[in-house]
């Protein structure tokens, strides 16, 4: 699937697995974690700051694992990974695109209200 049809997909069913309300505050806490550890990491390689890479990335592995115990409250489950670059694609597009699109366009808000 390409990056353009992928956003799309994610776009068009993220209210469907994103509908518990812990699943919507996790998100709303987590993802902004994940975007400056992303941010960090760029800025520790071009700085070439060891420390500051490793610290990177564990604050990304504990917003996507934070997040992922929120995906377990959600009664429709995520679709699975098909495979690595499946993995890191969707994970990635949904960090950086799809969830702050999903916010800034007033979803996550209506989707809490749902609730």
């Amino acid at each position: 699937m390409k990056i353009r049809e992928m956003m799309k997909w994610q776009a068009d069913g993220y209210q469907t697995y994103h509908f518990s309300r812990i699943n919507l505050w996790i998100h709303i806490i987590a993802v902004p974690f994940f975007i400056a550890g992303t941010l960090s990491l760029f800025l520790s390689i071009i700085t070439l700051n060891i420390i500051l890479v490793i610290t990177s990335l564990l604050l990304m592995a504990t917003s996507i694992g934070v997040q992922g115990y929120g995906h377990g409250k959600e009664k429709v489950p995520a679709i699975p990974f098909s495979g690595f670059v499946n993995a890191v694609t969707r994970i990635f597009l949904e960090q950086l695109i799809t969830f702050p699109k999903f916010v800034f366009t007033g979803q996550w808000y209506k989707a809490l209200k749902k609730i």
